[in-house]
C-alpha cells in the first residue's frame, strides 16, 4: 500500500470522526460543550482543545514532511495553539472550523502526492534534545500515524470520561460501509 493510500484516507475518516464526536458533545451537553475543551484525563495531560489541535497538526504536518517541504506558519500556529490550550481553549466552533479546514486541505491533494516521500530522510527534533532520524516510510508507520491516533483517541476518551454518550460505533463510523447485510431467511 502506498503512503498516499494509507495516510490520506486514514486522516480524512478519523478527522470526520473527531468532528462527529464534537458535534455529539454539543448535542448531548449544550450547556457544557465549551467547558469540555478544558477537560483532561489526568492533571499532567493536555486538555481536549490541545488534543484536537495536535491531531490536526499531525495529519497535515505529515503531508509537508513527506513532500520535503517546510511546515508552513499557519500549521505551526495550530501546534502553538495546542501548546497554549491550557489557558486559551478556543471554542467548539473554532475546533470544528479547524477540522473543516484540515479536511479541505487534505481533500485538495491529488495523485500519489506522498509516495515519493517513502525513502526521504525525515528528522524529528523534540524538546530536550531528542532527535530521531528515519525514512519517510518509517516516519509514517512509527511516528505520524501513532501520534495522530494518540490525540484522536485521547479526545474520544476525554469526551467519554466527561459523560458524552459515545461508544465504539461513534469512534469507527466508517466501518459501517463494510457491514455485511444480514442473511435473508430462506423461508
Amino acid at each position: 500500500m502506498s503512503l498516499t493510500n494509507l495516510l490520506l484516507p486514514t486522516y480524512r475518516q478519523m478527522l470526520r470522526t473527531l468532528a462527529g464526536l464534537l458535534a455529539k458533545a454539543q448535542a448531548d451537553m449544550p450547556a457544557r460543550a465549551e467547558a469540555l475543551l478544558s477537560a483532561r484525563l489526568a492533571d499532567d495531560m493536555l486538555p481536549l482543545a490541545a488534543q484536537i489541535r495536535f491531531a490536526l497538526f499531525q495529519a497535515q504536518e505529515a503531508v509537508f514532511r513527506l513532500r520535503g517541504a517546510p511546515v508552513p506558519e499557519w500549521l505551526t500556529a495550530i501546534a502553538a495553539e495546542g501548546r497554549a490550550a491550557e489557558t486559551m481553549t478556543g471554542s467548539m466552533a473554532d475546533a470544528i472550523g479547524l477540522i473543516d479546514a484540515a479536511l479541505s486541505f487534505l481533500d485538495g491533494l491529488t495523485g500519489d502526492v506522498l509516495d515519493d516521500g517513502a525513502g526521504r530522510a525525515i528528522t524529528i527534533v523534540l524538546p530536550g534534545g531528542l532527535i530521531f532520524d528515519m525514512t519517510g516510510a518509517d516516519y509514517a508507520r512509527d511516528w505520524a500515524l501513532p501520534q495522530f491516533y494518540f490525540h484522536v483517541v485521547t479526545a474520544y476518551a476525554i469526551l467519554r470520561h466527561e459523560g458524552v454518550a459515545i461508544g465504539k460505533a461513534e469512534y469507527v463510523p466508517h466501518m459501517f460501509g463494510y457491514l455485511r447485510p444480514a442473511a435473508q431467511d430462506a423461508a
